[in-house]
């Protein structure tokens, strides 16, 4: 019989959905202020190997001469993402989540097995857990680059007011730098995010949208969860609700 499992509070499911469209107006509305002074690229000598960004990217993108409107749309949904993520890392801290998500002594190890498998190098799969060492390192470096998306951004939109934070941060050039690497990051960790989401398959996306996920009673890959397991014919599905830290 198949079993249907507990695996993300109803919040953490809003928090994620809610960011979603918020980072990407963030990081679309940061590249209509990016394209007004685009010094960024990558070379050898006097030999560019990367421009960021192109003359023909920013046309395709309909990006030019947008500036004042970019600025706009930045500042507004930078309030949002703030909150988003306080309310994040607050629900974390009551409800207790924080303990599958914070990285512990055995973190790394367990993420160099996690990467070794998915490439093909190791043929002893992991022991399956809510979130593995990777997915736990990874989740606990995209919260320490939204506090860094947000100093930095304070440092380089007023850097007179926070002077002692754009100074802290290596003087405006280099916060505008540091800004944009971490931009560069979130989108690194987008196609990464959806390629390990499309390989996981169907049953795993979907938890993210109930909350649960439906698996065979003696599935080896089901995840090792704390939730009881509730049969898939009860009519009723109650979540229990995490302990309180």
């Amino acid at each position: 019989m198949k079993r249907i499992v507990h695996k993300h509070p109803l919040a953490i499911r809003w928090f994620h959905w809610i960011n979603f469209p918020v980072l990407f107006v963030m990081i679309w509305s940061g590249l209509l202020i990016y394209w007004a002074y685009d010094p960024y690229k990558i070379t050898i000598g006097s030999y560019t190997l990367v421009s960021f960004f192109p003359d023909g990217f920013y046309k395709f993108l309909n990006v030019p001469r947008r500036l004042a409107e970019g600025m706009a749309w930045h500042w507004v949904f930078m309030w949002l993402f703030m909150l988003n993520g306080l309310l994040y890392v607050g629900y974390t801290f009551i409800s207790g989540e924080w303990r599958h998500l914070v990285p512990n002594k055995n973190s790394f190890r367990e993420a160099v097995q996690v990467t070794l498998f998915d490439l093909g190098l190791r043929k002893t799969q992991p022991p399956f857990v809510k979130y593995n060492g990777a997915q736990k390192i990874a989740y606990f470096s995209i919260m320490l680059m939204g506090v860094g998306s947000v100093l930095t951004g304070f440092a380089i939109y007023k850097p007179t007011q926070f002077s002692w934070l754009t100074n802290l941060l290596g003087g405006y050039t280099a916060a505008r730098l540091e800004h944009f690497i971490l931009t560069l990051g979130y989108v690194l960790f987008f196609f990464v995010h959806v390629g390990q989401v499309i390989r996981a398959g169907w049953q795993n996306f979907q938890s993210m949208i109930t909350g649960f996920e439906i698996v065979k009673p003696n599935d080896p890959k089901r995840p090792i969860m704390d939730k009881p397991v509730i049969p898939e014919t009860d009519p009723v599905v109650t979540p229990v609700k995490p302990a309180l830290s």
